[in-house]
């Protein structure tokens, strides 16, 4: 399988390239297992952050788990908030709204609970992803603080992937490219 190398927060790491449609391949960030990794990307990203700026610390599940915890431990937050792709059980009255991920085929849904809309009602939320590439995450999580009544202050991600390094409301620690089936930027 061909890789692509990369450095983030200081670490060198070689990235999978996988195969999405005939046409697009990209290379795959996964932070799952590497304790490292989130350790130096969690530092990194709340460095991209202006102390006192915000209130909580939002994520869509699941790979950017890892990283959300490690940045409330690093920060002393007590408190941050993860976006669920499904609706739970020990959700009470939960809101919703529809994401579209480059990563996931077909529409799904992100689910919060009312008892953390009424923590975000008000208050000012970063944004949190692993990588950030045609943004429909992102536009999810946004529209989910806004049904919660909470102000999206900041925008953060580990790697810009594709046209998404171009954009001027997010922040990022690294650039990544997307890649033809033959292994060759795009």
């Amino acid at each position: 399988m061909a890789a692509y190398p990369i450095t983030i927060a200081g670490l060198r790491r070689e990235l999978p390239i996988c195969k999405i449609t005939d046409d697009l391949y990209i290379g795959a960030f996964i932070c799952f297992g590497d304790a490292e990794l989130c350790v130096a990307c969690a530092r990194d990203l709340l460095a991209l952050l202006e102390e006192g700026s915000y209130d909580y610390l939002l994520t869509a599940e699941a790979k950017s788990i890892p990283l959300i915890h490690e940045m409330a431990r690093q920060s002393g937050a007590k408190k941050y908030f993860i976006a669920r792709k499904g609706r739970k059980a020990y959700m009470p009255d939960p809101i919703s709204v529809e994401d579209q991920s480059i990563t996931t085929a077909g529409k799904q849904e992100l689910f919060l609970g009312r008892d953390d809309a009424e923590l975000i009602r008000g208050k000012r939320i970063v944004l949190i992803d692993d990588v950030i590439s045609t943004g429909g995450s992102l536009a999810a999580m946004e529209a989910l603080v806004s049904a919660a009544g909470g102000t999206v202050v900041d925008r953060i991600a580990v790697l810009a992937e594709g046209d998404a390094q171009n954009r001027a409301d997010i922040k990022y620690l690294a650039p990544l490219p997307l890649f033809n089936a033959d292994g060759s930027t795009k």
